[in-house]
């Protein structure tokens, strides 16, 4: 589930980009309430990067990329669905070793006692 070397790293690179594509989203948006969905962004972005809650921060990055999508139809659509695609693709794989989920949520060995040493035999 948290996967070291260089998966680990690549699962970094792809926490970064899409930190960078919501921040791009960020920058970008002029409408209405763009302080507060900024701050917002901003929060959802170190979360990311640090590998805080992570699936469901990339749900939340997924649904921001596609609300940009709806909201500024103007926007390179392939740019927006690689964004998309990115958030999905990293939700579904995890943070890796090198995040604060690993640390949180790591490795666990779990101990299966056999039949025969039961207390209630």
């Amino acid at each position: 589930m948290f996967p070291q070397g260089g998966p680990g790293v690549a699962l970094l690179l792809l926490r970064t980009s899409v930190v960078a594509f919501l921040i791009i989203i960020a920058v970008n948006y002029d409408g209405p309430f763009h302080r507060l969905i900024l701050v917002v962004i901003l929060l959802i972005s170190t979360s990311l990067l640090l590998g805080l809650l992570t699936p469901l921060l990339c749900v939340i990055a997924a649904a921001f990329s596609i609300g940009n999508i709806i909201i500024n139809p103007c926007a390179s659509i392939v740019v927006w669905v690689i964004a998309t695609t990115n958030a999905i693709a990293l939700g579904l794989l995890g943070p890796g070793a090198y995040s604060i989920d690993s640390k949180l949520f790591g490795r666990r060995v779990t101990t299966i006692r056999s039949r025969n040493s039961s207390p209630f035999l």
